[in-house]
């Protein structure tokens, strides 16, 4: 590590070209968080968001208290969508301490994009009380289709888990929908479980009246009886 080195990282993270910029973020990130922080901390003052948002994804290879610190000032104040989603995925990586900050997120934005990435996070995680509140209220957003079949995904996944009978309860609400998408993903998210429950879910679905309703509900339980 020399200083002529760490200038030129600081250069190419601001150049034009989008592969060198990431070349110098892979870089960066074989340094310690002493030197890689602070260089990252200027970027994120950057007024170009592109930089920005290349600032907090750096920041998430250093799972330091200064990355940390600074994600959390990024979260609060920044207005351009792109670096807060970045910001999510970034201090997503620092673990339990992250999740009340990322449900906070996902609860005051109104922003698709940030509130889309906060509970893609939660698809396939541990934090189970967390992701069913944040599918419930992702389900009550009528105007986002992408949102809603995302929490479905959540309450698949939650079918493993000790919270199976409450995603299970939603799902079969959610298998009424005049959506034939909600239904499609609900037939899809059963596949995690073979309750009986959801065993009669799915023959109800067998006979749904959009096609592709059908034929997921058709591929479910044909990978029932393989296994």
């Amino acid at each position: 590590m020399t200083q002529n080195s760490i200038e030129q990282i600081e250069i190419n993270l601001r150049n034009e070209a989008l592969n060198i910029r990431k070349a110098a973020l892979d870089s960066l990130a074989e340094y310690p968080w002493e030197v890689a922080v602070p260089i990252l901390e200027k970027l994120a003052r950057e007024k170009d968001f592109a930089l920005r948002r290349l600032a907090v994804m750096g920041l998430g290879n250093h799972t330091s208290e200064a990355s940390y610190e600074l994600l959390l000032q990024i979260i609060q104040h920044e207005l351009d969508s792109n670096v807060l989603a970045e910001a999510a995925n970034s201090i997503f990586e620092f673990g339990d301490i992250a999740v009340p900050i990322l449900q906070e997120l996902f609860e005051n934005s109104e922003n698709w994009l940030v509130r889309q990435t906060v509970l893609s996070l939660f698809v396939e995680t541990t934090y189970y009380e967390t992701s069913l509140t944040l599918a419930k209220t992702a389900l009550q957003d009528n105007d986002i289709q992408t949102l809603k079949e995302t929490a479905i995904l959540v309450l698949g996944q939650l079918l493993k888990s000790p919270l199976k009978d409450q995603a299970l309860q939603i799902l079969t609400e959610l298998a009424d929908s005049e959506n034939w998408r909600i239904r499609w993903r609900v037939a899809a998210a059963l596949q995690h479980t073979q309750d009986l429950s959801a065993r009669k879910l799915i023959a109800k679905l067998q006979q749904d009246r959009h096609y592709r309703v059908v034929a997921a509900a058709l591929e479910v339980a044909s990978s029932w009886e393989e296994n």
